[in-house]
């Protein structure tokens, strides 16, 4: 029988590539460069990267399908080679070379206004002149888009060494990546955690983040595989925790200090953030209600021998900042922008205490077993 490119070709159609059900010579996956030298046949497929799922599997059903539509004694075994259109992303810890500082910014439950916090002390940051970046690591719930007032924004590409990159939206001196931005922002976000995390990955290391003092990362509340994920992906300097003074949240927190603690993770905690600490009326500033309990967070920052990194009232403003867009910690004069600019400038110190008592972080290696 006589072999020839267009045999191989209509044999190939037959494969379809998994990601999106298309058959890979339609979707321009095999290569122009189809050698046949008397019974051996070799040729390459083009991915879109390298860390491409279906790669491995798309291979064999490529030489099955040689082997079944043109003739089974055909030499194809191992003569599949792959290429890809993309350069692969840089290892650790070249992947994010420019970042000097990666702070999570966590809870240990919903509700606490851990995002709220995020995003007014990443402004609070940028206005004391640092370069900063913030990612909303909150597949399900992603909120920071419309605190920073951009939640109508598309990202674009850019062509950067080879290598195709997302470009963060900035506002507010503050450069920003969401799942939000990618999502239609009325429809819920169902996936399972391994498309959560590579989405995750995708944000983190196809992006061009560039030089950054300070990159604040919006985890989701809790302890899941997402926040695993992340310490698995990039070494983070240390852990903000979020918490209202009341005993119920107080619980969750103390499970958010562990899961950053404890030895298989072991990154350092910076210092805890009691949110919601007082409500104060607009018309009696001076005036302090205490809705969620006293210093609760003040407490557990004792007990457990970190910093208490500040205080955040209740404030009407906070909320009306968050819903327009508009973060409260752009007016510094105000008694709120007070208080995240005060927050900050604690940030800094414990970072630069961390830093000089400390090694840098190490990724978390997990071994399954």
């Amino acid at each position: 029988m006589t072999i020839y490119p267009q045999l191989i070709l209509d044999a190939l159609k037959n494969v379809r590539y998994p990601g999106t059900g298309q058959d890979i010579v339609s979707a321009g996956m095999v290569a122009d460069n189809i050698r046949i030298e008397g019974n051996k046949v070799s040729f390459s497929l083009i991915a879109e990267r390298p860390n491409d799922p279906f790669i491995k599997s798309l291979v064999k059903m490529a030489e099955q399908a040689v082997l079944t539509y043109v003739n089974k004694d055909i030499d194809i075994k191992g003569n599949i080679s792959v290429k890809y259109k993309q350069p692969p992303r840089p290892a650790l810890p070249e992947l994010l070379p420019g970042v000097k500082n990666i702070i999570a910014v966590a809870s240990g439950k919903g509700g606490v206004g851990k995002s709220t916090v995020c995003t007014n002390m990443a402004v609070a940051l940028a206005m004391k002149g640092y370069k900063v970046g913030l990612l909303d690591a909150d597949i399900f719930g992603p909120s920071v888009p419309k605190m920073l007032g951009v939640e109508d924004a598309s990202p674009l590409l850019e062509k950067k060494e080879g290598r195709d990159l997302i470009v963060p939206i900035e506002n507010y001196g503050v450069k920003m990546l969401s799942i939000g931005f990618f999502v239609k922002k009325e429809n819920a976000v169902v996936w399972r955690g391994a498309m959560a995390s590579n989405a995750l990955k995708q944000l983190i290391g196809d992006a061009d983040w560039g030089e950054l003092d300070y990159f604040l990362i919006d985890f989701p509340p809790g302890t899941s595989d997402i926040h695993l994920t992340l310490v698995q992906t990039i070494p983070i300097t240390g852990a903000v925790i979020v918490s209202t003074p009341q005993e119920v949240a107080l619980a969750d927190a103390r499970k958010g200090i562990d899961m950053f603690s404890n030895d298989k993770v072991n990154v350092p905690i910076l210092g805890l953030v009691e949110n919601m600490a007082w409500f104060t009326p607009a018309e009696l500033p001076e005036n302090k209600y205490y809705i969620f309990g006293k210093e609760g967070c003040r407490r557990l920052a004792e007990e457990s021998g970190y910093a208490l990194l500040g205080q955040i009232p209740i404030v009407q403003s906070i909320r009306e900042g968050g819903d327009d867009g508009v973060p409260v910690a752009l007016n510094a004069d105000s008694i709120t922008g007070m208080a995240f600019s005060e927050l900050a400038d604690n940030l800094i110190a414990a970072v630069d205490k961390r830093n000089r008592e400390l090694p840098p972080t190490r990724i978390v290696n997990v071994i399954m077993r």
